[in-house]
C-alpha cells in the first residue's frame, strides 16, 4: 500500500465494439496487448453506455452525467465545456491534466476543452491520414496515420513534464470509426474469410417497427463509398452481400489492429519509465457497434452488441488480477470511478457511483438496473426510432416512444409507441421479443415501476404517452448511493 496518488491513462476509441476483442472472446480478430491489460488488471463485463452516439457518450464519460442532465442528447447537441468534469476536479487537485485526440464534442468559445493543461483535438470526426490537430495556437496538419500520430502526441506531452505531481492523459482514437482507412502496416491483417454472425440473417419477427425502419443493414446501406472500391460486376446478391460485409469486417478488424498495437507501445513506455503499477490504466470505447449482428452495422439502439462498452483496467498497486467483473457499470460511473482512485472528491452534480471498489475485488453490488435513453428519432442518417429503457442482469425491456421532442435532425413522422422485453439469460441475442407474452406480464409490470423510478432518481421524466406502471413491485432495489 502506497500514499502515492496514480497516473491516469485513458484510452478510448470510437465505435469499437466489446466482440471485436479477444478478450472478450472474439471469433474474428485477436487483439493481444488489449488482452495484456485484462490479464493484468480486470475485465468488466457489464459496461454499458447509456446513449449510444459519440458526442453524448463522451460528455458522459467526462462529466459523470446522463444525457438528459449534461444536455448533449443527441449528435447535434452543444457541449457546454464548463460543466464540472473529472479533468477538471484532477486538475484542481494538483494533477497535469492532458487530452490529445478526438474530442467530437463542439469548437471554439465555449466548446474547446476545459479543464486540461495541455490539449490537441481533431477536428470534427477527424481524419485518418495527414489529421487536422486543433489546439490553443490554432490549427496543425499532423502528417502520418491518426492512430500512431495521437500515440505520439500523448507521450510527448508527458514527457516533457517536469515535477513529480501525478498527471492525467486522455488519449482519444478515432478508430475504428467509420470511414475505414486501415494504415499501411495493418491493411490486409483479416484477409481470410470472416464468419458471418449466427443472428446475420434476423427477420426481426418479433420485433417492433423500430428494427425493421433502422437504414444500417450491411446488405441495403453500406455502399462502395465505404469501402472506396466497387464490387467485382456480375455477383448475385448473396455474393453481393457477402462481399460487403467481408470488406467492411476487414477494413474495420485492420483498424482496430492499429489501435492494438498502439495500446501496446503505451503500456511499453510505461514499463519502461517505471510507472506502469502505478498508473490506472483504462481502455474503453464511447459505445459498442454491430458487427453485422441482426445483420446491422452502426449502434443507436439499446440491443447489446450497440449498447456494450469494452472495459479494461489495470493498476497494479491496487487492483489484483482477477476473475471478470459482473457487475453492471455505465459510461456515467467513469467520472466517479476515476476520482475515487486518485482520491478526489467528485463534483456534486456527477451522476452514477464508483465502481474502483468492485475493480479492487469488493463484491457488493453496484446497482441493479442501469437506465439508457436515444433521442434522435427517425433522424435522416440511421432512422433509429427514439427510446429508453432499462437494463438489469437478466432482463432489458425497452420504449420506443418515437416522436424525438423536436430534436435536431429528427423526423416529423409519428410512430405508434411500441415495448420490447428481452429475458437476456434465457435469449442473450435477444431474437425473442417477450413483451406481449402472458407468461412475463408481473416481470414487465415490475420492470415498467423500476423505469420510472430510475428515472425519478436521475431527473429525467418518462415520455408523457407512457402509461403508469401500476402498484409498487416486489423487486428488490440495490442502487448505491453515491
Amino acid at each position: 500500500m502506497t500514499d502515492r496518488r496514480p497516473n491516469i491513462l485513458l484510452i478510448l476509441s470510437d465505435d469499437h465494439a466489446s466482440h471485436a476483442i479477444s478478450a472478450y472472446g472474439s471469433v474474428v480478430t485477436s487483439t493481444p496487448h488489449l488482452d495484456a491489460i485484462a490479464e493484468r488488471g480486470r475485465r468488466v463485463d457489464a459496461c454499458f453506455c447509456t446513449n449510444s452516439v459519440c458526442t453524448p457518450s463522451r460528455a458522459s464519460i467526462l462529466t459523470g452525467q446522463h444525457s438528459h442532465r449534461n444536455g448533449v442528447t443527441t449528435l447535434h447537441s452543444s457541449f457546454d465545456a464548463s460543466l464540472p468534469t473529472f479533468a477538471g476536479q484532477l486538475q484542481a487537485a494538483g494533477y497535469r491534466t492532458g487530452i490529445v485526440g478526438k474530442w467530437h464534442l463542439g469548437e471554439g468559445e465555449g466548446h474547446d476543452p476545459q479543464g486540461f493543461d495541455h490539449w490537441e483535438v481533431l477536428r470534427g470526426q477527424g481524419e485518418y491520414f495527414d489529421p487536422q490537430l486543433l489546439s490553443p495556437e490554432g490549427v496543425e496538419i499532423a502528417e502520418g496515420y491518426v492512430t500512431d500520430v495521437l500515440t505520439d502526441r500523448g507521450l510527448a506531452w508527458v514527457e516533457s513534464l517536469e515535477g513529480e505531481e501525478p498527471w492525467c492523459l486522455l488519449i482519444y482514437h478515432k478508430a475504428p470509426h467509420r470511414n475505414w482507412q486501415p494504415d499501411r502496416a495493418h491493411a490486409g491483417l483479416h484477409r481470410e474469410p470472416i464468419p458471418l454472425p449466427r443472428t446475420f440473417e434476423d427477420d426481426y419477427a418479433t420485433r417492433s417497427s423500430a428494427a425493421h425502419l433502422a437504414a444500417m443493414r450491411v446488405a441495403d446501406h453500406l455502399t462502395p463509398h465505404d469501402f472506396k472500391i466497387d464490387p467485382p460486376e456480375d455477383l448475385s446478391r448473396e455474393q453481393l452481400v457477402r462481399w460487403k460485409y467481408q470488406r467492411y469486417m476487414e477494413d474495420y478488424l485492420d483498424c482496430v489492429a492499429a489501435v492494438d498495437d498502439s495500446v501496446g507501445r503505451v503500456t511499453q513506455w510505461l514499463e519502461q519509465r517505471d510507472e506502469f503499477d502505478d498508473t490506472l490504466l483504462m481502455y474503453s470505447s464511447d459505445q459498442g457497434f454491430f458487427l453485422g449482428d441482426h445483420g446491422w452495422f452502426d449502434k443507436r439502439f439499446i440491443y447489446e452488441e450497440s449498447m456494450r462498452m469494452p472495459l479494461l483496467v489495470s493498476y497494479p498497486r491496487r487492483i489484483e488480477p482477477g476473475p471478470p467483473m459482473q457487475q453492471l457499470v455505465t459510461n456515467v460511473d467513469v467520472a466517479r470511478t476515476i476520482l475515487d482512485a486518485a482520491g478526489v472528491e467528485p463534483h456534486a452534480d456527477m451522476q452514477g457511483v464508483s465502481v474502483f471498489p468492485q475493480l479492487c475485488g469488493a463484491t457488493t453490488p453496484t446497482q441493479d438496473a442501469v437506465y439508457y435513453r436515444y433521442y434522435e428519432n427517425d433522424d435522416r442518417e440511421s432512422h433509429v426510432l427514439a427510446h429508453y429503457g432499462l437494463r438489469t442482469e437478466r432482463y432489458k425491456l425497452i420504449y420506443f416512444y418515437n416522436d424525438g421532442l423536436g430534436h435536431p435532425g429528427s423526423s416529423t413522422r409519428r410512430f405508434v409507441p411500441e415495448w420490447e422485453l428481452y429475458d437476456l439469460r434465457a435469449d442473450p441475442s435477444e431474437m425473442l421479443n417477450v413483451a406481449h407474452d402472458p407468461s412475463y406480464a408481473e416481470v414487465r409490470r415490475q420492470l415498467t415501476r423500476r423505469l420510472w423510478e430510475l428515472q425519478a432518481e436521475l431527473g429525467d421524466e418518462p415520455h408523457p404517452d407512457q402509461s403508469p406502471p401500476g402498484p409498487p413491485p416486489l423487486l428488490h432495489r440495490r442502487r448505491a448511493t453515491p
